[in-house]
């Protein structure tokens, strides 16, 4: 018998409704299922999540971001349906799902692993995190509402590299490549490449190009001037830094697993956002 949990946007009543027949399905089938209403996520035990064999996550990317956050560490892997625009991580349509459910429990199917980012939020002249954040897409540390830029001091391991004044600095992994890092043209980035990809917006600078680094790399953001600066994790704001604090990123400790049941390539599923046609 297996548990299947699942996460549907609560925005979307039809996701909701999905959600709910399938989960009566799933039960019918002599499973165990459990619908887990977006907004209360997460305040869900993490030990009833790790019991889970398997979360669906029903939404967009957004609610496939936040789906693999709950779960991210336990080993439960998770699946995406998609619900309205495409999206790179979901990975089938509504009208499949009960079969691609079928597939998961019979063991037809494969799971995709994707880096993801461990950050810490270190004070002035402070050694221990303030605050630490988990990402599979993105690291953003944007200027706030009414202010024109931010100043950040970036390193590099040990090695101070350079100074950037910009409106943000995206931190990406190559999943994450293809969400907010490609709107500021950066790079885009197989998944199956271990990597951080550091990209800054807007710079009012000479130098303006994307960095990419490799995955044991460790990069650190100093916020310098006199404004603070929002901190965003995958689309979701965490925080704020203050002048002389810093964002240290680094490859995180887990790896998110989807799970892939149609096997569609990443090159494939490019084209097909791009609508790009064969020359």
């Amino acid at each position: 018998m297996a548990a299947i949990g699942f996460v549907p946007n609560a925005a979307r009543p039809r996701a909701v409704e999905l959600a709910k027949s399938t989960a009566a399905w799933v039960e019918e089938m002599g499973h165990e299922a459990l619908v887990l209403a977006e907004p209360k996520a997460p305040g869900y035990a993490s030990g009833l999540l790790a019991d889970l064999d398997l979360l669906v996550s029903i939404g967009g990317d957004g609610t496939m971001l936040h789906s693999v956050g709950m779960v991210l560490g336990t080993g439960v892997p998770v699946l995406g349906v998609n619900f309205g625009r495409f999206g790179f991580l979901t990975a089938i349509e509504p009208a499949v799902l009960q079969q691609a459910l079928k597939r998961f429990l019979s063991g037809d199917y494969e799971l995709e692993y994707r880096m993801t980012i461990s950050a810490g939020v270190i004070g002035k002249g402070e050694v221990e995190p303030l605050l630490a954040v988990n990402a599979l897409n993105d690291v953003v540390l944007t200027r706030p509402a009414g202010t024109h830029t931010i100043n950040l001091a970036v390193s590099i391991g040990e090695n101070k590299f350079l100074s950037y004044t910009a409106d943000s600095m995206i931190v990406a992994t190559p999943t994450g490549s293809t969400g907010y890092n490609l709107s500021a043209r950066g790079p885009i980035v197989s998944p199956g490449v271990r990597c951080l990809v550091l990209t800054p917006v807007s710079p009012h600078m000479f130098f303006d190009r994307s960095l990419v680094l490799a995955g044991s790399e460790e990069v650190s953001l100093e916020l310098g001037g006199h404004c603070s600066a929002e901190l965003v994790v995958d689309g979701a704001s965490a925080g704020r830094l203050d002048s002389g604090e810093r964002l240290v990123c680094k490859a995180g400790a887990h790896d998110a697993a989807l799970v892939s049941i149609e096997g569609h390539s990443f090159e494939a599923a490019l084209k097909a956002k791009f609508h790009l046609a064969d020359r």
